[in-house]
């Protein structure tokens, strides 16, 4: 192995394992990502449990396909390879997405609640047990 790929595994690792290197000045081209388009693409994104030819029976994993990942996203060096840092990426947004679209549906939800009269409450007929809205029903575990 070349001395400098050694060197630059060394750098880009850790004990914990590979450890990504994108720190100002050390990365160009940076472009903003529309979350709401990355989550899309998770979800459509095909999922599986595999081993590779190698691994021992007993060994499974866990992720996309590289070829359905570059189609996907288009990141990464080749369609052969998923890249730590953009599988990293990719969940950061997306959860970044799904905390937005969280917020907003709780404050559509509140606002709802505000406008509307109180409903029932969770004391039944008498006062004394906790029913379900269902007649006959009571509420499991209250």
């Amino acid at each position: 192995m070349p001395a400098l790929v050694r060197r630059r595994l060394r750098q880009d690792a850790s004990a914990a394992g590979l450890a990504s290197g994108a720190v100002s000045g050390a990365v160009c081209g940076s472009d903003p990502v529309n979350g709401y388009q990355v989550l899309e693409q998770v979800v459509r994104l095909p999922v599986s449990t595999w081993r590779y030819h190698w691994d021992p029976p007993h060994v499974r994993h866990l992720g996309p396909m590289a070829q359905d990942w570059w189609k996907a996203f288009g990141v990464g060096e080749n369609d052969r390879t998923i890249c730590c840092t953009d599988a990293n990426g990719v969940a950061i947004v997306a959860i970044q997405a799904l905390h937005r679209e969280l917020t907003e549906l709780r404050g559509e939800v509140a606002a709802l609640r505000a406008q509307s009269p109180p409903h029932a409450t969770l004391a039944g007929p008498e006062g004394d047990e906790p029913t379900s809205g269902v007649p006959g029903r009571q509420v499991a575990g209250l």
